[in-house]
């Protein structure tokens, strides 16, 4: 919303916005640009002209400035609308959308095309470290942006990337999540289908092979698709995967790459870029050299820090597939360490009973897992609620050291008891966990001291 916001306010219109809480970054950047911001809500923050109100998705019904736009009768319009009628339209839009893997690979294709020098425009739902900025909406006619399957508005529940007028489309995989707005896999599905049915005949879709969610969907799409990944019905496949440090090496397309990550769900995310930039006629000389220079993305196995010899890391992984791909890659990446998860239940979907089960087969990958309190357990039935207390049994029966945890100060405290130097901690959230990070190396140096 943001930095829509500052876009807007660069192409000559006036804006002004409101939030529960104003606070900095983001205040201050929106302020450096002349944007109006007031807090709380209130229907006296409404201009008296306005040719459009814009509502993010996490507004309800009950907001009184909702209200007051409704009972004004006011021209409204989600935030994918806007995007897709300022910015989208008449554009080559490349969409990435998925599970897991999209805002990896909305940077490793926004970076591809800026190391070629077709500098473009994208919205990316992270803070990729090459451009340090999440988005850039300026001249070009290329647009690479993240496609969520989330809902839209409160008057469109629809999935986001159903607005963005794809012309290039990469499905990276399908799994369940979000499950307060999809009943089941079925659902989702289904959303997957009505998006690869707006890829026109002169766009392309690429489906990840490897996974039999995408390639089912994928059999449905009217327009023209291509299967990457590293199984032998992949029409692209990867080929002479090996990891050596912290960098992977692979084959694709007749040429050789070097990518400094690890973990194949990251050959693929890059596989899915390079075949994007092919698309539209980058060379592979500018590819290879892009990706060698690619450095990841903040909050996704981000080193936050090292104290007293333990390493901490941040990751925004909160799905059970996203946690254990993270285990698997940081097992190459620090071979022979003691892995502690450290993980807090508070997506919409993990903090339910949806993957009781596989919560702990993926926590159980680290050798000690601690868990959090469930986040605001009063906006969930127990009989629908995760039980860490099971999480804590299953993890235990398989010979995982697991404790459950009631507050940062207290998860804090455990760290310290069961952290040893050469340890890694890795941190898995998709909020801000109370600052947990800096809390635990601040505690780490005290030890150290």
């Amino acid at each position: 919303m943001g930095a829509v916001a500052a876009a807007l306010t660069d192409r000559g219109y006036r804006v002004s916005g409101s939030d529960q809480n104003v606070y900095p970054p983001m205040s201050d950047f929106l302020e450096s640009r002349g944007i109006e911001l007031t807090s709380p809500y209130s229907a006296d923050n409404l201009p008296e002209e306005a040719d459009i109100i814009v509502v993010g998705n996490a507004i309800s019904r009950g907001n009184p400035e909702l209200e007051e736009v409704l009972n004004r009768k006011l021209l409204y319009r989600s935030l994918p609308e806007v995007v897709r009628e300022f910015f989208l339209r008449g554009s080559h839009n490349l969409v990435v959308t998925g599970t897991h893997g999209k805002t990896t690979t909305s940077s490793l294709v926004a970076w591809i095309f800026e190391c070629a020098g077709r500098a473009p425009n994208f919205m990316i739902g992270g803070i990729p470290k090459n451009f340090n900025c999440g988005a850039r909406m300026g001249d070009s006619s290329t647009f690479v942006i993240e496609g969520d399957e989330y809902d839209t508005a409160f008057f469109d529940k629809r999935s986001k990337f159903l607005h963005y007028l794809p012309e290039l489309a990469i499905v990276n995989n399908i799994e369940f999540d979000h499950a307060d707005i999809f009943a089941d896999l079925d659902a989702i599905k289904l959303s997957f289908r009505r998006f690869l049915n707006l890829i026109p005949q002169n766009g392309v879709a690429l489906l990840n092979a490897d996974d039999a969610n995408t390639v089912e969907v994928g059999r449905t799409c009217p327009g023209p698709i291509v299967e990457i990944g590293f199984s032998e019905n992949a029409a692209q496949r990867i080929e002479h995967y090996r990891i050596e440090g912290t960098v992977s090496h692979f084959h694709f397309l007749g040429h050789d790459f070097i990518l400094p990550m690890v973990g194949d769900f990251n050959v693929r995310n890059a596989a899915m870029a390079i075949s994007a930039a092919r698309f539209y006629g980058i060379e592979f000389a500018a590819i290879q050299d892009a990706l060698s220079r690619f450095e990841g993305i903040k909050r996704r196995q981000e080193v936050r820090g090292v104290a007293d010899a333990v390493t901490v890391i941040d990751d925004f992984g909160h799905h059970p597939t996203a946690i254990q791909q993270t285990l698997v890659a940081l097992r190459h990446q620090y071979p022979g360490a003691r892995l502690v998860a450290i993980f807090e239940p508070r997506s919409n979907t993990t903090r339910r009973a949806v993957f009781q089960n596989e919560l702990p087969k993926a926590l159980g990958l680290a050798d000690a897992a601690v868990v959090a309190q469930v986040a605001s357990l009063d906006q969930i039935d127990p009989s629908e609620r995760l039980n860490p207390e099971k999480v804590m049994e299953e993890l235990r029966n398989h010979g995982t050291e697991a404790y459950y945890e009631a507050d940062t100060a207290s998860i804090v405290a455990r760290g310290l008891s069961i952290l040893k130097p050469n340890d890694v901690a890795v941190v898995f959230s998709n909020g801000g966990f109370d600052g947990i990070h800096e809390k635990l190396l601040t505690a780490l140096r005290a030890r150290e001291a």
